[in-house]
């Protein structure tokens, strides 16, 4: 029996950051929704990354400054910080505290990158910390250094984002150009071939489990040592975050052109063209049930990892990165696999059926893999599908999880996951505007 929704955000006073233009569309898109469960749940997720994680100041030299922690785990990591406040950006222009904040998200991502671009997750303050022992080159700041290419990713998408929503370049300024050149730089010796000069520094171990860093082959792709759930690699060409730093470097181009940066700016498109040409030559296959579809890792030598993974960028997220259309043949191909028994991460149960991850185990289903189903569907059949599993399946907490048992979704992982939250929540405001008719139905 479905649990009833309580309303559980903090108290007014015990928020880290509140924001006039989100308080008002948020009550303004609830009172559109039929079903006062649904309602609820969007109250609580769509401010949860305002309500609980957010450390807003000014650095050293007076920029806006804001920290962004994951939820339960204290630390930044470039993806989720980004992640998490995405949806907040159509609101920037209105709300100048919400801008300065997003503004103060792309000052803090670019510092941290400068301490280290191969780093994924940084500390507030010079500290080491839980991850301090790790064989690699650990730095006072960082958290954790595994090598994501859509770590840097995100880091171009939210400062073309936020530039393309308020027109403000401020944040742009040389240490943001001096992190961008960095990235570049990066993704030229990550695309590099044995026996080319320089090679990678890249070396992780943890508990004596080396991480390799194998060049093997050019082929244009960016080859990286972790993926997006922070698992290690199979192959080193993780095929949706070489799609979705593609798609980064095309829109930072943009800004960088914009900015008068030409050289970077030429530097980015480069890259970003190479990667989408070795894409189409090592990153397809012609499955015996689907067809031609990506893949989802690979060698460059013809080995490939057919699977998905719940958090994003994933296969199934790539129209939602802006990669290609959600009509696109190949990707729709790609997505029936991703959605079915031949995805070895797909898990089907009493509670409900979605993607998972090897991160969290078998028999899991992300609500996050859910909202992304959502988000590059235009059936509403299926959209209403996942709502009801995601209205189901939180456990009667109120928020969005990692992700919880197929069987038992009182059986969840991480209680405190501010970037599904908000994640829920932009999925609700897209319908809103999207496809208001579809939120009238109560119940569901």
């Amino acid at each position: 029996m479905e649990t009833m929704t309580k309303s559980v955000r903090p108290v007014l006073s015990a928020r880290c950051f509140t924001s006039a233009a989100v308080e008002d569309r948020m009550n303004e898109i609830a009172s559109g929704i039929a079903d006062r469960d649904l309602a609820r749940l969007f109250l609580n997720c769509f401010p949860n990354t305002l309500d609980t994680t957010v450390t807003y100041g000014k650095d050293g030299e007076g920029r806006p400054d804001t920290y962004v922690i994951t939820g339960d785990i204290d630390a930044m990591w470039l993806r989720d910080s980004a992640a998490q406040v995405w949806p907040y950006l159509p609101l920037a222009r209105e709300d100048g505290a919400l801008r300065d904040m997003i503004a103060g998200v792309v000052n803090r991502q670019a510092r941290s990158i400068l301490l280290d671009p191969y780093a994924n997750a940084f500390y507030r303050d010079p500290v080491f910390g839980y991850w301090k022992n790790d064989q690699t080159e650990m730095k006072p700041g960082v958290h954790e250094r595994k090598w994501e290419l859509d770590s840097p990713a995100y880091f171009f998408r939210i400062s073309h984002g936020y530039w393309a929503m308020t027109g403000d370049v401020s944040p742009f300024d040389r240490q943001w150009l001096e992190a961008v050149e960095r990235v570049l730089v990066l993704l030229r010796i990550e695309q590099s071939g044995d026996g080319e000069v320089p090679g990678s520094p890249y070396t992780f171990s943890r508990g004596g489990n080396e991480v390799p860093n194998d060049r093997r082959k050019r082929c244009g792709l960016v080859r990286c040592a972790f993926r997006p759930s922070d698992d290690v690699v199979e192959w080193p060409f993780l095929v949706p975050a070489n799609a979705m730093m593609a798609v980064a470097l095309r829109d930072v181009s943009e800004l960088l052109k914009t900015l008068g940066h030409a050289g970077p700016a030429a530097g980015a498109s480069r890259i970003a063209e190479e990667i989408r040409r070795a894409l189409e030559t090592e990153a397809v296959l012609i499955h015996p049930r689907h067809g031609e579809i990506w893949v989802y890792e690979t060698d460059g030598h013809g080995n490939h990892n057919l699977m998905d993974d719940a958090n994003a960028p994933s296969l199934l997220s790539l129209p939602y990165l802006g990669f290609c259309p959600r009509n696109d043949p190949r990707y729709l191909r790609t997505r029936a696999f991703c959605l079915g028994r031949d995805n070895p991460h797909y898990v089907s149960g009493t509670a409900g059926a979605g993607i998972g991850s090897p991160h969290t185990g078998p028999g899991t289903i992300w609500p996050m893999s859910l909202i992304m189903q959502a988000l590059t569907s235009d059936d509403e059949g299926e959209i209403l599908c996942c709502l009801r599993i995601l209205k189901s399946t939180h456990a009667g907490t109120g928020f969005m999880h990692e992700s919880f048992v197929a069987n038992d979704p009182n059986r969840f992982t991480r209680p405190w996951f501010a970037w599904a939250n908000t994640l829920f929540g932009e999925l609700v405001a897209g319908l809103y505007h999207a496809r208001p008719a579809l939120l009238n139905r109560n119940p569901l």
